[in-house]
């Protein structure tokens, strides 16, 4: 029998296909507590959240160092996620108002 690979990007080659390195702009792009954003993993950087929670929304709940927590919905529990800010994207609403 052949074992299962199971490493921390298995199963994830279509969200992990940028190479790219992250931007300035990105790097640098700034949130508050209590802000909406988009989880949208950029593979190109070193270190990323778990691809399960690439193109989920959530909301920021605090800073720590250079990142900040998100807190995004998995299912029917709430999960917290730390993460970069290259990683993060504001979510805009839609509608006006």
């Amino acid at each position: 029998m052949v074992r299962k690979s199971g490493g921390s990007r298995s199963r994830t080659r279509h969200k992990l296909k940028v190479k790219k390195k992250p931007t300035i702009t990105a790097i640098l792009r700034k949130f508050n507590i209590g802000d909406k954003v988009h989880v949208n993993i950029h593979s190109g950087a070193k270190s990323f959240p778990h691809p399960k929670f690439h193109a989920m929304t959530g909301r920021i709940v605090a800073k720590r160092g250079e990142a900040y927590i998100v807190e995004v919905k998995d299912r029917k529990k709430t999960k917290r996620i730390i993460s970069r800010a290259q990683h993060l994207y504001p979510a805009v609403a839609k509608g006006g108002l």
